[in-house]
């Protein structure tokens, strides 16, 4: 990448932080194409949430699942959502945990919730009490209340 594309791709970044996604979908889009996961993350963001742009379910999660594919950990927590939520895909609680499972794997402590959640209940893995437990404790909750 050349100096260019470098401040291209930071001042994208900047962008959206700054909230002007409009600035930001135009400087990240050539570095999401381009394979940045980062940039693609951003974008699938921007899509999921009609920011900066109209809002596109298909374009939020192909955006969102080849940051992912790249290990992308907030990626793999956002398409667990996605699945969780029936948003920009069909609703699977299976699916779900596989995503959340990866964002786990990064060290993602709401990744560490929200599967412990499934666990908790049941939805898209087996009932685990024990494991449940021990991710809300991975997550920092010292006394998870599991009924």
């Amino acid at each position: 990448m050349d100096h260019k594309q470098n401040i291209d791709l930071a001042s994208g970044f900047s962008a959206f932080e700054a909230k002007h996604f409009s600035r930001a979908m135009q400087l990240l889009a050539p570095h999401a194409q381009a394979g940045n996961a980062e940039a693609q993350y951003r974008l699938g963001i921007m899509y999921q949430n009609g920011l900066g742009t109209v809002h596109n379910p298909t374009l939020a999660f192909r955006w969102m699942q080849e940051a992912a594919q790249q290990g992308h950990g907030l990626a793999h927590h956002g398409l667990g959502f996605m699945y969780l939520e029936g948003s920009c895909v069909d609703q699977s609680d299976s699916k779900a945990a596989d995503c959340f499972t990866q964002g786990v794997e990064q060290g993602l402590e709401g990744s560490m919730m929200a599967l412990a959640q499934l666990y908790e209940e049941g939805r898209g893995v087996e009932k685990d009490r024990d494991r449940a437990q021990s991710l809300y404790q991975q997550a920092g909750l010292v006394e998870p209340k599991i009924s």
